[in-house]
């Protein structure tokens, strides 16, 4: 059981920060659906931090160094993001779908093209690359912490806090309730709407480099992030758009994510013979089970999605 605990606080912790992530765009007015898209980015930029970074450095270094190598890559990629969206006013759907195409086949790429230059029988980088994950573990009585479970609390209470006990909280939210009306009051809805697309792509970027540190060895980058950026938009639309709700949620779907990694150690579980691929599809049904029976009450921001134009009222 203790097993499973701490699985679910590994995957609750990704979803929760990119759902966060999310949140931010929302309240913006702007659907961030390429999440998936700047995981990898973000997981890409960190990954090659670990990689290149002298193994040598201080645990707390590497650990600053490698989030701050990660939150850079998502943030110039959710730019792009912005850019199409808020700039040029293209389709957000589709703008976030290509995102999550893109970032995929472009890690890959980079990555293959990085290792074709390496000397294959030299396993000096893979072996760099695991003792610098290692620098992210304590050993806390039996318990393997993670400091990204320290990053998310502080990332949930800064969530809220900025969203509601600010000014600059309350002018985004308003963008993406009646931009229109914000703009009137002197508001530069278009400012708002980049600060949301950019924050949401430091909390994704840092879920991406988190999902990777599951792992115990070099991350695949043609799997991706295993549809968690998707996960994480269930999250949050469960939530509510609400920081402390999307935290239990965030619970809710890491429980079941968890599950497929140690099911075969609980006993009660394992005597059911279930095949471990159920185990692995348990989060998506989960998820669409969830917004089957809460999308019609859901509340989502009312502007989110349109692209805003000064001339309507």
């Amino acid at each position: 059981m203790l097993l499973l605990v701490q699985y679910t606080l590994i995957f609750a912790s990704v979803l929760l920060l990119v759902a966060l992530g999310g949140c931010f765009s929302e309240h913006s007015g702007v659907i961030n659906l390429g999440l998936e898209g700047i995981m990898v980015i973000g997981a890409l930029g960190g990954a090659l931090m670990m990689r290149y970074l002298p193994a040598d450095l201080p645990g707390i270094v590497t650990v600053l160094l490698v989030m701050i190598g990660a939150v850079i890559f998502g943030v110039v990629y959710s730019s792009l993001l912005a850019v199409a969206c808020i700039n040029f006013k293209a389709d957000q759907t589709i703008v976030g779908t290509a995102l999550n195409i893109l970032g995929t086949a472009l890690a890959t790429v980079l990555v293959k093209a990085i290792n074709m230059k390496a000397n294959p029988d030299d396993v000096s980088s893979t072996i760099q690359y695991v003792v610098q994950k290692k620098k992210f573990i304590q050993y806390i009585g039996g318990f393997e912490f993670s400091w990204f479970l320290v990053v998310t609390i502080i990332a949930l209470i800064v969530a809220f806090v900025v969203l509601y006990k600010t000014k600059f909280g309350l002018r985004m939210m308003a963008c993406g309730e009646h931009p229109q009306a914000a703009a009137s009051v002197g508001i530069n809805v278009y400012k708002m709407r980049w600060a949301g697309v950019l924050i949401s792509g430091v909390f994704a970027s840092l879920g991406g480099i988190s999902y990777i540190m599951a792992g115990v060895s070099e991350w695949k980058f043609e799997n991706g992030v295993a549809g968690f950026g998707f996960l994480a938009l269930a999250v949050m639309i469960f939530g509510q758009w609400k920081p402390f709700r999307i935290a239990l949620a965030a619970l809710l779907f890491g429980l079941f994510r968890a599950l497929s990694n140690v099911y075969i150690g609980i006993g009660f579980l394992n005597s059911l013979n279930i095949p471990s691929t159920v185990y692995n599809m348990m989060p998506y049904i989960i998820s669409l089970i969830v917004l089957a029976f809460t999308s019609k009450s859901s509340k989502a921001p009312k502007a989110e999605g349109i692209p805003y134009d000064k001339g309507q009222r």
